[in-house]
């Protein structure tokens, strides 16, 4: 058994882990900070932003499923997520200080200016990509350039960036948050790569610490507050292990489609993923410009049957319109002795809305010159678990839990579905529970 006393235990190197050690690290607070990664640091392995890679660093292998047929892409590694993202940067929404009494305003804002987070110049947003834009005004919506998380100029083999920048950033545009691992490191947080946590170790309502397995090796780690920052499927898990059986009840998933259709120019599957998109408050979606990566399409369509996945041949004219669906939370994730299950479908209502959704991407494309024959739409896809320990119910205001010191700080916190990327609303969320955290340590 390894045993350590620390101050602070974070569980997970996403942007809500990474942020949060990173704050601390860069603090006067003199806390010792140990943050635990299950996962490795992938990001100068040559397989790295590679199809092959991509299934050695996700969850079952990019094959996980929920128990109703959506597809998760679970990144396990340093810096979660945002290895497996589109790069795409949202304020966070009003809500959060009109519903819940939380203003995110200051961080997110401190974070925009940090990163240079923008629009990307007009003559790298795609000819394709800016073509369905145009379409949708055409037809009176307002399509904006999409926010990011990248810096072209930073890019240390040329900025080449297609679909395949989900798979993971190779040429170094894209902002990762194991940039800010690095620099908490360099402040000298203590960092532990391929652990994973078991469950938290509490007693009489306060935190203790946590247990897991580290290079094959047991561990107990004490601490006077411990952090979960593994994702909204991670998380969830973790706590229902340590006795917190509501964690996991319920659950967003930002339900995802894409609708293709093939014209006789060249598509968007050589550009930016997510150049431009337009928000639909009202009916609960967002619209943006997407396609699967050139291998992972007929994999994909494969799922709709094989008729779907021998379209894959016009994969280099097709256009995409993607929809993220604002789903009312339903489902479960639930540990089991040997793994975990989840359930989670959509809703009616969540259907209904979907449908029309789909109405309005099938015009776009056809604006955009798409055979309408051509025009079909992706499976389901959950693109972000979330709302699986929500504010308001299982947390406070500070994130806390029930059990004093112990926090989330991942989207699991979300009280609903965001619609919207989800990385720049967990910064600001991490970097305000920093500030409450070095109180600890005043």
């Amino acid at each position: 058994m390894i045993e350590k006393q620390t101050d602070i235990i974070i569980v997970g190197s996403g942007p809500g882990g990474a942020t949060v050690a990173r704050e601390l690290a860069r603090s006067n607070a003199g806390l010792a900070v140990t943050l635990l990664e299950r996962g490795r640091d992938w990001r100068q392995h040559p397989l790295y932003g590679t199809y092959p890679g991509a299934m050695l660093y996700a969850d079952r292998a990019s094959f996980l499923f929920t128990q109703e047929g959506l597809n998760i892409i679970r990144p396990l590694l340093l810096g979660g997520a945002t290895s497996m993202y589109c790069g795409c940067a949202e304020r966070p929404l009003p809500w959060w200080q009109t519903r819940y009494g939380i203003d995110l305003s200051k961080e997110a804002e401190e974070t925009l200016a940090e990163l240079g987070i923008a629009p990307l110049p007009a003559t790298l947003r795609g000819v394709a990509s800016t073509r369905i834009a145009a379409a949708a005004a055409d037809l009176g919506m307002d399509w904006q350039p999409q926010d990011k998380f990248m810096t072209p100029q930073q890019s240390h083999n040329g900025f080449d960036c297609g679909a395949k920048c989900m798979l993971g950033c190779r040429c170094g545009a894209k902002w990762n948050a194991a940039a800010y691992v690095d620099e908490a490191v360099q402040h000298g947080i203590d960092l532990w790569t391929g652990a994973k946590v078991d469950e938290v170790v509490w007693a009489n309502g306060r935190v203790q610490g946590v247990t897991g397995v580290v290079g094959g090796q047991p561990f107990r780690l004490w601490g006077r507050a411990v952090v979960l920052a593994a994702g909204g499927i991670g998380t969830p898990l973790i706590l229902q292990r340590s006795g917190l059986s509501r964690a996991g009840q319920g659950m967003t998933m930002d339900t995802t489609v894409m609708v293709y259709g093939q014209a006789p120019v060249k598509g968007i599957g050589q550009e930016p993923p997510m150049t431009w998109s337009c928000a639909d408050d009202e009916l609960g979606v967002l619209y943006s410009t997407l396609i699967d990566p050139w291998l992972n399409y007929p994999l994909v369509m494969l799922q709709k049957g094989p008729a779907f996945a021998l379209t894959w041949p016009r994969w280099g004219h097709t256009y995409g319109v993607m929809i993220k669906l604002k789903d009312e939370i339903s489902g479960a994730v639930v540990a089991q002795k040997q793994g975990f299950t989840i359930s989670k479908g959509l809703t009616a209502d969540d259907r209904q809305r979907l449908a029309k959704a789909e109405a309005v991407a099938g015009r776009i494309l056809r604006q955009v010159g798409c055979d309408p024959d051509t025009i079909i739409t992706t499976p389901l896809r959950g693109t972000h678990p979330s709302g699986t320990v929500r504010l308001g119910e299982m947390l406070d205001q500070n994130l806390q839990t029930e059990i004093a010191g112990l926090y989330v700080c991942d989207a699991a916190v979300f009280p609903e579905a965001l619609a919207r990327p989800t990385v720049l609303t967990i910064i600001a969320l991490a970097k305000r529970l920093a500030r409450h955290l070095q109180e600890i340590g005043d």
